[in-house]
């Protein structure tokens, strides 16, 4: 980017709490900003609990499945909205908590490569 051009926001890169990290993520998809919501999401995977690990990566590749989709790359996209389900869908199986993420159907969506969480 030349100097003085306009930017976008930055996003935290500290993690936050799980409901908080789940809104911000949200909002940045919604503003067409799924890249920046794959890192809100990053902190919290890499800061948070070990066992609730698939459920913060999953989200995050969903992110980044969007971003290739965005941007024409179907393959790429196919593959993580793929991983993404996959993670999710395991996740889900161990009845931990999904932070009021309904997963069956963000699962289901990404399988399908319309989703949103």
């Amino acid at each position: 980017m030349p100097y003085g051009a306009d930017g976008v926001e930055p996003v935290p890169e500290e993690a936050l709490p799980p409901d908080e990290t789940l809104r911000v993520a949200r909002e940045l998809v919604a503003e067409g900003r799924p890249f920046s919501a794959h890192e809100v999401l990053e902190a919290r995977w890499k800061a948070g609990p070990d066992e609730e690990r698939d459920l913060w990566q999953g989200l995050a590749q969903l992110c980044v499945a969007m971003t290739h989709e965005a941007r024409g790359n179907q393959v790429g996209a196919g593959r993580l909205f793929e991983r993404a389900a996959g993670r999710l869908a395991d996740y889900a199986v161990t009845g931990r908590q999904a932070h009021g993420v309904d997963l069956a159907a963000v699962v289901a969506g990404a399988r399908r490569h319309d989703c949103t969480f």
